[in-house]
C-alpha cells in the first residue's frame, strides 16, 4: 500500500520564512532595496556566509529578487518580490498573536 504525504500549507510557509534571519531580512527589504553590504550592516551578528545562504534560499522561493549590474566593482541589489511583499501582513499577524497570546514583548518586534 502506497502512502501519500499531503503537504501542510503552514509548514510549507514556515519552511520558507522560518529561521533566525529570514524574517529580519524580509522586514529590512520591505523598507527599501539594499546592496549586500548595506543589508549585512542592518543585521548585526549575521555572517557573510549566512546572509548569502539566506538570500539565496529566499531568491529560490521567489521571495527576493537579485539584480546584478554590469559594473566594476560588481553591484548587486536585493529587493522583495511581489510574493515577498505579500508575506508582510502574515508576519505582522504572527507577531500580533505572539504579543497578545504569548506575552512576547513588543520591544523586540522588528
Amino acid at each position: 500500500m502506497k502512502s501519500t504525504i499531503i503537504e501542510c500549507p503552514v509548514t510549507k510557509a514556515m519552511n520558507i520564512i522560518g529561521g533566525k534571519w529570514k524574517i529580519p531580512i524580509i522586514f529590512n527589504l520591505a523598507e527599501q532595496t539594499y546592496r549586500f553590504g548595506e543589508l549585512k550592516r542592518k543585521l548585526p551578528g549575521i555572517t557573510q556566509q549566512m546572509l548569502s545562504k539566506q538570500l539565496k534560499e529566499l531568491e529560490d522561493h521567489n521571495m527576493v529578487s537579485r539584480k546584478v549590474y554590469a559594473e566594476v566593482p560588481p553591484k548587486v541589489e536585493y529587493t522583495l518580490t511581489k510574493t515577498g511583499t505579500s508575506a508582510i501582513p502574515m508576519i505582522h499577524a504572527i507577531a500580533s498573536w505572539s504579543i497578545n497570546e504569548l506575552g512576547t514583548s513588543e520591544q523586540h518586534y522588528l
